[in-house]
């Protein structure tokens, strides 16, 4: 039914392709990703029209949903999203995928991407997520388009948005797991942060969810993952934070603030004490955006604190606006 398409970036672990476009593959990649076709409708409801993406855990694609069709639905397109089939085969593969709908469908956020519903195809027993169709760029496709770094006029409107959907996923207990540009997308509507594919519930949020060994699943995104993360440590709210920085130091300067290198290399190379202040992010906001990559989680900024510095006028306006008091 569809060709397997390559893997977009040669680190990437996840799909990110939950909005209707079509797939901007990197011109060189060792091997395409297998994926077996599914059926051409899945319970009877959703038929499949093409493969949107693919990446090393998932594969996304956009499907129309016969039943809103049949009421009338102008839109009925939902965004589908399966197991790639190195993931399928494990025994707990359709737990995993309801971990992640179990997990995101409890954010109901603005800038969070709606999940509609899982289920299990009677056919080919394999376990699916609906979700919002999205169209729009994602944020490792604005940088792209942004060499030279955004206006702080213009990234404030990505910055502010998606601090509060992580900072609302920690308050509730969610942590992301693998935020990365590609995991972002500025739709029609706003920005929405997406794929909790790797994410995990904190101690005592949703304690009927599936233990799953993520051991086996080490699927982070190198150059956006925290130091912690890379030496085998647990997932915490301050490895999104450092993942979260990482991306806004980029939409700011055009440029990886570490070379593209991970955390691990970079804190080899002491790259830190040489990281400047990207020429068109305003002074005052730099040392907040700083903090959250630091390499020691101890010394990370955590996801709200951030959101508020980035948020702050400058200091000058702020006395302005209190001296008529």
């Amino acid at each position: 039914m569809n060709a397997p398409l390559k893997e977009e970036d040669a680190e990437s672990a996840l799909n990110h392709f939950a909005f209707d476009q079509q797939a901007q593959t990197a011109p060189v990649d060792p091997e395409p990703l297998k994926v077996v076709p599914l059926p051409d409708i899945l319970n009877q409801r959703y038929h499949i029209e093409r493969l949107l993406g693919v990446g090393g855990m998932g594969a996304v694609y956009r499907a129309r949903d016969l039943l809103r069709a049949q009421y009338g639905d102008p839109e009925p397109y939902v965004a589908l999203k399966t197991l790639t089939d190195s993931f399928a085969e494990y025994p707990d593969a359709n737990a995993l995928l309801f971990s992640e709908f179990a997990l995101t469908s409890r954010l109901h956020h603005a800038h969070v991407v709606q999940l509609y519903g899982f289920d299990v195809d009677q056919q080919s027993q394999r376990a699916f997520i609906t979700l919002e169709l999205l169209k729009g760029p994602t944020l490792d496709q604005l940088i792209e388009a942004n060499p030279a770094g955004m206006p702080w006029t213009q990234l404030r409107e990505i910055a502010l948005p998606l601090l509060q959907a992580l900072s609302f996923s920690h308050q509730r207990g969610v942590l992301h797991g693998d935020l990365k540009p590609s995991n972002i997308i500025m739709a029609e509507d706003g920005l929405r942060l997406f794929d909790y594919g790797l994410g995990q519930a904190t101690q005592g949020l949703m304690p009927g969810l599936p233990r799953l060994s993520r051991a086996r699943i080490a699927a982070w995104t190198p150059r956006y993952a925290a130091l912690e993360l890379l030496n085998g440590e647990a997932l915490t709210a301050a490895a999104d934070v450092y993942g979260a920085a990482c991306i806004l130091y980029e939409l700011s300067s055009g440029h990886h603030p570490f070379s593209r290198l991970t955390a691990r290399q970079a804190k080899a190379m002491e790259q830190d004490k040489t990281l400047q202040r990207p020429p068109l992010l305003p002074a005052h906001l730099w040392p907040a955006l700083k903090a959250g990559m630091a390499f020691e989680k101890n010394q990370r900024i955590d996801s709200t604190a951030l959101l508020d510095a980035l948020n702050s006028p400058k200091p000058g306006l702020l006395k302005r606006l209190t001296r008529r008091f």
